[in-house]
């Protein structure tokens, strides 16, 4: 546990890091599906990391070794976390679960307006046209989810810009893209070094619009144009919350339509997999670490109440406690330790 507890936060950090230059260069629907897995399972290891942390000083506590009927002096000299360690593991970890109890918060009120969006837009199809001069587009998820688009917009368009446009704002909804969003807006308030993965995650699902509308429409120029026109349309009336052809970085969005797709490439996933799998399992050995202290702290105060114990409460009588069982509910030690140590 000295070691392995500590592996999670260097894998998020070095994910931190490295991931948003990299996904970058990867085709956007393969980065985006790493992304989201690299930030669940970062978050998780994040979170148990601290937890173990923050409980090898919460186990100290005689009220907890009491309930738990484990030794405080026995689990005390086994644990290697310094009390400071853990105190600070305990404020970081109750920060960490208050912001994102604060952002599921304020993640569901967002998806709900969403759909009182969709339900009192005009008409029925997946399309509605505002009749509204400010330049917007944008999509709205829901069941199904809705495309709006505004007069003002339409007008600023050609006629492939227009299908352009529809054709990135539907890949969004085919997408499920507020998933997405919603993965990386919890994972990165629970754990905060994931805010660089937030941010390449948000203008990889661009992206990804972006190649299905190319594909869409057969012509990466014309969707090129229809971003840049569209950005340019609507700067400073945009809807930072919604799905929108405007978002993410433009000018990287247009640079990446007017050059050939990226292409595939499958080292830099299978890395990615491999530090995901190496933070799974230290956080594995450091829960069963913990365990094994604990059973150990608990094995110590079971020999603990037998040496105290008077010789007619030890020998077998009607009144003894359940077979298999020691005083105060203690499971039986093993009959033959061997070398002086108990195996459980």
């Amino acid at each position: 546990m000295l070691i392995s507890v500590y592996i999670p936060f260097l894998v998020t950090a070095a994910l931190a890091v490295l991931a948003p230059p990299v996904a970058h260069r990867l085709p956007p629907r393969p980065a985006a599906l790493a992304l989201a897995c690299a930030a669940l399972v970062t978050a998780a290891g994040w979170a148990g990391s601290l937890a173990l942390l923050a409980f090898t000083g919460v186990a100290q506590i005689p009220q907890v070794a009491e309930e738990g009927r484990w030794s405080v002096s026995a689990l005390r000299s086994q644990d290697p976390v310094y009390a400071v360690v853990a105190a600070v593991s305990t404020l970081v970890l109750a920060a960490c679960v208050v912001s994102f109890g604060v952002a599921a918060v304020r993640q569901g009120r967002h998806l709900l307006r969403a759909r009182r969006e969709c339900a009192d837009l005009p008409g029925h199809t997946e399309l509605a046209v505002l009749d509204d001069d400010v330049p917007l587009a944008f999509a709205l998820p829901g069941s199904p989810g809705r495309i709006v688009v505004s007069r003002g917009m339409l007008r600023r368009l050609g006629d492939a810009e227009r299908e352009a446009l529809l054709a990135h704002e539907r890949a969004h909804l085919r997408g499920r893209h507020h998933v997405f969003q919603s993965v990386w807006r919890l994972t990165s308030a629970l754990n905060p070094l994931l805010r660089p993965v937030a941010v390449a995650g948000n203008f990889v699902l661009e992206r990804w619009a972006d190649e299905e509308a190319a594909e869409r429409v057969g012509d990466r120029t014309v969707v090129a144009h229809a971003v840049g026109r569209a950005a340019l349309a609507s700067a400073g009336a945009s809807r930072p919350a919604a799905l929108a052809a405007t978002g993410g970085v433009v000018p990287q969005r247009v640079r990446a339509l007017l050059a050939p797709p990226p292409a595939r490439r499958s080292l830099p996933l299978l890395a990615g997999g491999l530090l995901l799998a190496v933070c799974c399992a230290s956080l594995a050995n450091a829960a069963s670490d913990s365990d094994r202290m604990l059973d150990s702290a608990q094995w110590a105060l079971c020999r603990a109440h037998a040496n105290t114990t008077t010789a007619a409460a030890a020998a077998p009588t009607d009144h003894d406690d359940a077979p298999g069982h020691g005083p105060d509910g203690c499971r039986a030690a093993p009959d033959r330790p061997e070398h002086g140590e108990l195996h459980f």
